[in-house]
């Protein structure tokens, strides 16, 4: 893998046009076909990907779509949110789900040690993120977590479970890959993943470096020390992020994920540290001090951006059957 390309010669490439995906009764039949083509890779790849983790022994979680309870997705500054969806049922006030890191920390903690959920996310993007290609404001992530695991045993298993993926769709999804012109560009990746710290990355890329180590890998990177929410480890005397998320050519990160806090008083002090309102959060705090939250590693997978890494196309909204772009609102 090569990293060549200045911050400085970054900003002086133009940035290529994207045409925003159109639902399925604007379509051309040629565009048609295409989109068939997308939805039995993407079929394909939830299969492979559902089959892997319960042949290694985790439990497949229903997911939950209101809660009082969901990502704060705060202070993480790769968060672009115009609004938060609130109602009132059963006189409280709920959210809809914008990532389900909260249930799974009390699942893995109580009854389910190894486990994995297919989870709708809905974040409403700012409408100015319809063109990077990348954003959508409903998604679902492939979530998973996992008892007393180190985060180097999650990034090993995540390595396992991608490269045997790309593995099995280029022997028996060929000619859906042929069509797409991706049978020969997408290539295995060689294990282990390169490893970069997110503080390298700001001193040679400056603040675009999410952009440019898309741009720059020909190959599957992670990237750690990610300053974050809450709930992922940080060490108070190094400063250090103990997360990882994972980044795929061109296409930008596909997955996030990090080992967890689980301990009242680093969760508390974070809480109040970033401004966050802790009524949100009164369950994990309670669980933490009753010493019932339990060390655990995990992560989440995008699966319309590892799809769209895997099928080449320009936006990921192109993978969904009714594309969610940001600004956009079909009838379906």
């Amino acid at each position: 893998m090569k990293l060549l390309k200045t911050e400085q010669t970054l900003s002086q490439e133009s940035i290529p046009l994207i045409e925003i995906p159109k639902p399925l009764d604007q379509l051309s039949e040629s565009e048609i076909i295409r989109k068939a083509c997308i939805g039995k890779l993407m079929t394909y790849t939830l299969n492979n990907l559902t089959s892997q983790f319960v042949d290694r022994g985790f439990q497949w979680l229903l997911p939950v779509a209101l809660s009082q309870s969901t990502d704060p997705l705060w202070p993480d500054p790769g968060a672009s949110i115009e609004k938060r969806i609130e109602v009132d049922i059963y006189g409280k006030r709920v959210r809809t789900t914008a990532s389900m890191i909260i249930h799974k920390l009390i699942a893995a903690s109580y009854a389910y040690p190894k486990l994995f959920i297919l989870s709708p996310n809905i974040r409403i993007e700012k409408a100015e993120r319809a063109k990077t290609g990348k954003h959508i404001y409903e998604f679902t992530q492939l979530d998973f977590e996992v008892k007393d695991a180190s985060s180097k045993e999650i990034m090993r298993l995540v390595e396992d479970i991608i490269c045997s993926l790309l593995k099995n769709l280029k022997r028996n999804m060929k000619d859906e890959l042929t069509f797409l012109c991706r049978v020969d560009t997408l290539e295995l990746p060689k294990r282990p993943f390169k490893v970069y710290d997110r503080k390298d990355l700001e001193s040679k890329y400056g603040a675009e470096w999410e952009e440019a180590i898309a741009q720059e890998t020909s190959d599957p990177v992670w990237v750690t020390n990610i300053s974050r929410e809450f709930y992922d480890f940080e060490d108070f005397k190094t400063g250090k992020w103990d997360n990882y998320d994972l980044f795929m050519p061109q296409y930008g990160e596909i997955l996030s994920g990090a080992k967890r806090e689980w301990t009242y008083e680093k969760i508390l002090r974070k809480i109040e540290r970033d401004n966050v309102d802790k009524n949100n959060y009164a369950l994990v705090l309670k669980v933490a001090k009753q010493g019932k939250l339990k060390p655990t590693a995990g992560g989440g997978i995008g699966m319309e951006r590892l799809l769209g890494w895997i099928s080449g196309v320009k936006h990921i909204a192109e993978t969904q059957p009714f594309p969610r772009v940001p600004g956009t609102v079909n009838e379906l």
